[in-house]
């Protein structure tokens, strides 16, 4: 028990594995011991003696360890040494031991076409500055769950195979995988990747995605829930006349941009405007400093008329200071976040080339959102038909959610109306780099994701608030299963019900063990649209709360969207806050190594007082840095008050005299 170790959630006994590395012909003497990576995460480390006439080098020795042990416990490092340092009383003296001198890298070369293939969609998918080996684990190296989506398109796109994330979890090493998809066969290739736009009806559908947000658009009249405000701090004024030229080309390279829904025997259609019909609405005001945050504001709440009116905005206000706020406005129909690279992006290069007198000499798409919403409805077939791939998904969803809470029961500052107001406010969310570090060496301890634990962590603050031991989250996933889709901007985005059990007390590492299987299976099933999802589970349903789940989580990966156009300094884009709000709480929150764990909490007004708000997010980041700490700490233990909160129940409310 005192050497026993845990390595990606795996308990290891070292004794087990020098027993193991001693049956080897030329090792006289092995010990071993837990050494961090790059990351902070532990690793095995094994020094070893050699006999006088060896011949074994330390990549020999870790293939000879990996035919003799499990995966988990084959050693990282191995450190050939003359002697092993000794105490005064004859023991291991382990402070002595030297740092590892040959890493974790030094795996073996590929095998086969497969495993050459493997490894260098890992490299790529990784963006690793060396080649990686065979035996490199695909989340040692930075790999996380959206990176784990980006790489299964990637052997869809080389190989043929369909893959999940939750493939990736299980095999995260390229032979490993390798082996895994040999050993499926053919079964897994699938035809009708989008590889290339298709003949087009009269009439264009809505994605399954588009078509819930068009109806939620209807019911909710016009009302500005679903903007997508994006403002940036720029360093000077933009040339009005090349601004306005490079967003028609914006505009005329993506079609969600100039997209209008209309209506045809009570079904929505898209209808696709040609370039320039209508122009792109840029405008330039001016104003003072005092005026701005109102103004910005107000053209952030601005609502689209749908039928009529193209989903993109784009304002810019100038202070009179020398510089300028740039205020991006489009609709969530027309977005989401996996867009806003390609839409800064390629407005940058636009108006680069307009500002120089050219038109921008970008490479055309391979397709349009369109083709993509008549692939997804060829793809995932019938939802009335079992078999079908959506049927399948429907199955998993029905038994996944079957006796779903109708209703998270939080403590609300007031009662629920009766019909949702939408009224919403935010406060702050900074959690710092040091948490953010801690929180993903955990994750990679547990072979997990730092949204996994997050999830957790918010599970285990909600139960502890009052909100049962049954907590349904919803939380976005990117929508984009074929390479072709990465450099468009469209609503792809899909939502999931993530269902975390926190009953019967365990510790904060059982409860993360249950978010990562119960994730992982929700993953497999991601391609499932939620209006489907919430027509196969079909919950009463009420106007005054969100439907299957009324907290929402979300959790990005690096530093926010830049813009960046010809003569001024790049700026961070950030989202404006337009007092509206789709859901009780929503988390949205961005985690990146240098500006660590931070954001906001969304919160609906109607329910909660900004005090409120404000105490969850303290209770939050109380909740993480104690089982980050202590991950063997049961949910009850979890301290959840802090000092003056602890004082108000203890000792001010227990003042029973």
């Amino acid at each position: 028990t005192d050497t026993q170790t845990k390595i990606r959630g795996f308990r290891i006994e070292p004794a087990e594995v020098e027993t193991a590395l001693l049956e080897h012909p030329e090792i006289a003497q092995a010990a071993v011991h837990t050494h961090p990576d790059r990351h902070g995460t532990a690793r095995l480390a094994v020094y070893v003696v050699l006999t006088p006439v060896a011949t074994a080098t330390p990549q020999d020795l870790r293939g000879w360890a990996r035919t003799r042990l499990p995966e988990h416990m084959v050693p990282c490092y191995v450190t050939v040494m003359d002697r092993l340092p000794l105490t005064a009383n004859g023991k291991l003296d382990r402070a002595a031991l030297p740092e590892p001198t040959t890493t974790a890298t030094d795996g073996r070369t590929p095998r086969t076409p497969l495993e050459t293939t493997l490894t260098t969609l890992f490299t790529t998918t990784l963006t690793t500055p060396h080649p990686l080996t065979i035996d490199d684990n695909f989340f040692d190296h930075g790999g996380h769950s959206l990176l784990a989506a980006r790489l299964t398109n990637h052997i869809r796109t080389h190989t043929g195979t369909h893959l999940t994330i939750r493939d990736i979890f299980h095999h995260p090493t390229p032979a490993s995988l390798a082996h895994h998809i040999t050993q499926l066969g053919t079964d897994t290739a699938q035809s009708g990747s989008l590889t290339s736009a298709v003949g087009r009806p009269e009439r264009l559908p809505l994605s399954f995605a588009q078509r819930r947000l068009w109806l939620l658009a209807a019911m909710e009249e016009r009302g500005t829930a679903y903007n997508v405000p994006m403002a940036a701090r720029l360093s000077g004024l933009p040339d009005p006349a090349v601004l306005r030229a490079a967003v028609a080309d914006l505009v005329e390279r993506h079609e969600p941009l100039r997209t209008v829904y209309a209506t045809h025997e009570g079904e929505p259609v898209q209808r696709v405007l040609p370039p320039g019909e209508p122009a792109a609405f840029v405008e330039h005001r001016r104003l003072s400093a005092g005026e701005l945050p109102g103004q910005l504001a107000a053209a952030g709440r601005h609502a689209f008329d749908l039928e009529k009116e193209p989903p993109l905005r784009v304002t810019v206000f100038d202070t009179g200071d020398g510089g300028a706020t740039l205020l991006v406005l489009l609709h969530h129909i027309a977005t989401d976040g996996q867009s806003l690279g390609p839409l800064f992006e390629d407005l940058a290069t636009a108006y680069a080339a307009r500002a120089a007198g050219t038109a921008p000499a970008w490479a055309p798409l391979p397709v349009q959102y369109a083709d993509y919403a008549l692939w997804q409805q060829r793809t995932l077939g019938d939802p009335a038909d079992e078999n079908s791939p959506l049927g399948r998904d429907l199955a998993f969803w029905r038994k996944t959610l079957e006796e779903l809470p109708e209703e998270l029961p939080l403590n609300l500052d007031r009662p629920r109306p009766s019909v949702a107001g939408h009224r919403g406010a935010t406060v702050p969310v900074d959690f710092g780099p040091e948490l953010y570090a801690r929180l993903t060496r955990l994750a990679q301890a547990e072979r997990s994701t730092p949204f996994m634990v997050l999830q957790a962590a918010l599970a285990a603050a909600l139960t502890r608030l009052g909100a049962g031991e049954d907590i349904p989250l919803g939380s976005p996933v990117a929508g984009r299963p074929e390479t072709e889709l990465a450099p468009l901007v469209g609503f792809f985005v899909n939502t999931l019900v993530l269902r975390t059990d926190t009953s019967g007390n365990p510790t904060f590492r059982e409860l993360l063990g249950r978010v990562r299987a119960a994730d992982l299976d929700a993953f497999a099933h991601e391609n499932a649209p939620f209006d489907q999802v919430l027509e196969a589970v079909a919950p009463r349903r009420s106007p005054s709360r969100h439907p299957l789940f009324q907290v929402c989580l979300a959790l990005e990966s690096g530093p926010p969207p830049t813009v960046r156009l010809a003569g001024l300094e790049p700026a961070p884009a950030s989202v404006v806050d337009t007092g509206g709000a789709k859901f009780d709480l929503e988390f949205l929150l961005r985690g990146d190594e240098t500006d660590g764990l931070g954001g906001a909490l969304l919160y609906n007004r109607d329910l909660f007082e900004e005090e409120t708000a404000r105490r969850m997010v303290g209770t939050l980041r109380r909740v993480l840095d104690h089982v980050l700490r202590e991950p063997d700490t049961a949910l009850s233990a979890i301290e959840v008050l802090d000092g003056v909160e602890w004082g108000l129940v203890v000792e001010e409310w227990n003042n029973t005299a």
